[in-house]
């Protein structure tokens, strides 16, 4: 049962229940079934709530150490579905290309920033004057970048896939073969282009390591040392006598291996994928930089990429 905070009331509730109940009718990705929900709040508990149906498997994360490199390297590769989400929609949606998309949100942002920058006209508050200010003119330079990077002209309607972003050793159930039992955490997962779903899954981020550890050169574990999860996982793991950073250094390094299958899969699966996350890069940094932007955060930094940008 998945109990809710306040957080983007209705909307993420029966937002996670319809992914769910799509992803069960059109894929054979396997994912609860949704038994019963309440997306309103006004219910004995007090806050929305989901009922799930129960799936087997453990998380992978608890025994990824016992998996063996065949099990492994069978969990990152991707397999083909038949159907996908249509055109893009959010809350002002739905749009039909990633332009128009894009350009929405900065509508917003400028809208938000004349009116962040007049209330601390008001106040008489010079600091918040100058950063919205500097905002709002960094928003109406990637308003003037926006076409450069994005045809202002999709037809047909730009295709979406569902991306779901937090997908971790900790969402991802398998039995004790290493065989996926069950995908989980569907909680604000979003129909996205695909020009944002060509990064590799949450589970095999992390730093390049091209040698293997060797075991014996890596200290012994000392008396009270217990492990954390690189992904927030508290359960503590059996080091097999070994500390902590032997197994840091072995995870970067099979996820550096497992990183190569997974581009060599999709290139299998999709012709022409190396070029499509290529041409995706430019995309993402300038997505990061609207919403970065919006949220009034490293504003320097985007700055200096425009600059960078306006160069090219």
């Amino acid at each position: 049962m998945r109990v809710s905070l306040p957080v983007y009331p209705h909307n993420k509730t029966l937002g996670e229940v319809t992914t769910l109940r799509f992803l069960r009718r059109a894929t054979d990705v396997p994912v609860p079934e949704v038994i019963a929900f309440d997306d309103s709040g006004n219910n004995e508990i007090g806050f929305e709530w989901i009922l799930m149906e129960c799936m087997p498997g453990i998380s992978a994360y608890k025994i990824w150490r016992t998996l063996s490199a065949f099990q492994k390297a069978a969990l990152v590769q991707p397999h083909p579905q038949k159907e996908q989400p249509g055109e893009m929609v959010s809350a002002r949606g739905p749009f039909r290309s990633s332009y128009d998309w894009l350009c929405s949100y900065l509508e917003v942002v400028i809208k938000d920033q004349i009116t962040a920058k007049e209330e601390a006209e008001e106040a008489e508050d010079e600091e918040d004057e100058e950063d919205a200010a500097f905002a709002l003119g960094l928003a109406h330079r990637l308003v003037a970048l926006l076409p450069k990077i994005f045809p202002s002209l999709q037809n047909p309607p730009e295709r979406s896939v569902l991306l779901h972003e937090d997908l971790s050793l900790n969402n991802i159930l398998v039995d004790g073969q290493g065989n996926i039992t069950a995908i989980i955490n569907w909680e604000c997962v979003s129909a996205m282009p695909l020009w944002m779903a060509t990064k590799v899954p949450k589970f095999l981020n992390g730093s390049i390591r091209e040698q293997e550890p060797k075991r014996e050169e890596y200290a012994d574990e000392s008396a009270g040392e217990s492990d954390e999860s690189q992904d927030g996982e508290d359960d503590q793991l059996n080091n097999e006598g070994k500390n902590e950073l032997y197994w840091i250094h072995l995870m970067e390094y099979e996820k550096t291996q497992l990183r190569r299958l997974y581009h060599v899969c999709m290139g299998q699966l999709r012709p022409g994928w190396d070029a499509e996350v290529e041409d995706s890069a430019l995309k993402e940094d300038f997505a990061g930089a609207v919403f970065g932007c919006g949220q009034g955060f490293h504003v320097k930094r985007i700055a200096q990429w425009i600059d960078a940008i306006g160069k090219v």
